[in-house]
């Protein structure tokens, strides 16, 4: 069998000493003092009012609604009642997608043709392959859509067709969609907790025995919920790593690592996975997602025991005596550098993204927050991180902005390329016969493995709404057992491919700068496959 990794000291192509925090720092002050000026303008202040104008109209619109008004097949959810209900979007047609399954393929086969694969290391080749394919689907609508279009951003409005030959509204629309309204809140969230727990280091060299490695994905399956599974993921992965570094086995480890602490662990909190805190802004209560510890439990501990079982009886055997008497002879006790500083950071991220939404009043107050204050929040935590932070500690972990700048050039594609797909999810959702609960959960689960799974819950929690009660207990207008499927769905199943989940990819990056041999797009789907969809019929069965 091949060893997962080279020996010891052996050179990544991605291994490089930390960047320098002066480029950070100075785009972090210039987008602060941009904001500044934009605040003076009144333009962060105009966007809030026109979300918080939007929603006072699906307020009325809603109580409407209950009076016996009822669903009118033209309902957006929350467009002003201005806009005329014969202006229904219309689906794009189905071969608008391609583009999407174009840069899936992608993804999945350059690195595995040889002419290709060295090109694709190169986050600057991704990035031309999802902008050319995201260009694709930004012409269909310039040229091709002819049907009313639904803007999400800043507010919900319907944009109607232009006159002219080349429709600019509609392209503006869908960037704004994709880019502005999706892309930006994604990538600064991953970046901020991302940089900021690069700067803290867990040094040490403890045994690399099976209880050992299940030990940090308990750890990081506990963390995820409450600092995020990217949080989580990034604090952890490079104590794991050098723990194992003498062992020649290491890519089971990762997986289970991704499958557990990058995504199933992340269930109990809002905080803890992009699909449930877009719940929680749509109206589900912050602790209500505390009711799914019961399949969390389920789920991390048969995943858990599987790792245990699987390191035990055939991968730890399988390492030489001489690497089992270098790590023994090697061990050395846990240190922490860098949480006394980057540790209240970290909770600064979870209480601005938990506090700091346009669409929600800060408590005890009756100020809805700037559109981007977020953001820009979140990366002044970024900025003081670095400047304030141990330069020493982000060189010894090898930090380096590679794993996210490859999240970043991929997703700008992925975003905007998902758009028809979504379009078509979203408006034949309620004609799908989706209903139960155990259906719920593997069309998001399943969707959101390639769709990511974010946007995806957001589709189908939109469609669950459209559905009867049938005497369940109502949850931001879904039956509760179709939220708890929903719920699992999106955040678990987004552990089945690289795609499915931001830290999926991160922790992929930062093993393959280690110099572990990480399994292709298909090679891990064949692990998580084998392993984790096992795990998770079992628990749908259980749960449903």
């Amino acid at each position: 069998m091949l060893a997962d990794r080279p020996e010891k000291g052996a050179m990544s192509s991605h291994s490089h000493a930390p960047p320098s925090s002066r480029p950070v720092i100075g785009a972090i002050l210039a987008i602060a003092l941009a904001y500044a000026g934009a605040l003076v303008l009144g333009l962060p202040q105009r966007g809030t009012e026109l979300v918080t104008a939007s929603l006072a109209a699906h307020h009325a619109d809603g109580h409407a609604d209950s009076h016996g008004a009822g669903h009118d097949a033209g309902h957006a959810g929350d467009a002003p009642p201005a806009t005329p209900l014969v202006t229904t979007p219309t689906t794009p047609p189905v071969w608008t997608v391609t583009p999407f399954v174009l840069l899936l393929l992608g993804i999945a086969v350059f690195p595995l043709i040889p002419a290709t694969a060295h090109w694709w290391e190169s986050n600057l080749s991704r990035f031309q392959v999802a902008a050319g394919l995201g260009l694709l689907t930004l012409l269909y609508y310039g040229l091709l859509h002819n049907a009313p279009l639904e803007s999400h951003w800043p507010a919900h409005s319907v944009v109607m067709p232009s006159e002219s030959g080349f429709d600019a509204g509609f392209v503006r629309t869908v960037m704004q969609n994709a880019i502005l309204g999706e892309f930006v809140p994604f990538i600064i969230l991953l970046f901020s907790l991302y940089t900021i727990s690069g700067g803290i280091r867990i040094t040490g060299d403890l045994q690399a025995n099976p209880l050992t490695n299940g030990g940090f994905m308990l750890v990081g399956g506990l963390m995820a919920s409450f600092i995020g599974t990217t949080g989580a993921a990034m604090v952890l992965i490079r104590p794991l790593l050098e723990t194992n570094q003498e062992r020649k086995n290491v890519v089971h480890t990762v997986v289970f690592f991704i499958f557990i602490v990058c995504n199933c662990g992340g269930c109990l909190l809002p905080i803890g996975d992009p699909p449930l805190f877009l719940g929680y802004l749509r109206g589900v209560d912050f602790f209500w997602t505390l009711n799914l510890w019961q399949p969390w439990v389920l789920t991390n501990f048969l995943l858990i025991l599987a790792y245990l079982l699987l390191d035990e009886f055939y991968f730890y055997p399988r390492e030489t005596e001489a690497d089992i008497s270098r790590d023994l002879r090697n061990i050395r006790s846990l240190r922490f550098q860098g949480v006394s500083l980057n540790g209240p950071l970290l909770l600064g991220v979870v209480a601005a993204v938990a506090l700091l939404d346009p669409t929600k009043t800060i408590p005890g107050t009756d100020w809805h927050p700037w559109i981007y204050l977020r953001e820009v929040i979140l990366l002044g935590l970024v900025g003081l991180s670095v400047a304030l932070g141990s330069a020493t500690v982000r060189e010894k972990n090898r930090f380096n902005y590679h794993a996210i700048l490859e999240v970043a050039a991929l997703f700008s594609g992925i975003f905007l390329c998902m758009q028809p797909a979504l379009q078509i999810l979203s408006e034949q959702g309620p004609s799908l016969g989706i209903t139960s609960p155990m259906a719920f959960f593997w069309v998001t689960g399943g969707l959101s493995s390639v769709l990511d799974n974010a946007p995806t819950y957001v589709v189908f929690f939109e469609t669950a709404k459209t559905l009867p009660a049938d005497g369940a207990n109502v949850i931001a207008g879904i039956a509760e057992p179709r939220l708890v499927a929903i719920s699992l769905g999106a955040v678990f199943m987004g552990a089945l491919t690289y795609i499915g989940n931001g830290p999926n990819f991160m922790v992929r990056a930062i093993a393959e700068s280690a110099g572990v041999r990480m399994p292709s797009f298909f090679g891990y789907m064949l692990y998580s496959c084998t392993l984790l969809l096992p795990i998770l019929a079992f628990t749908a069965w259980c749960t449903f």
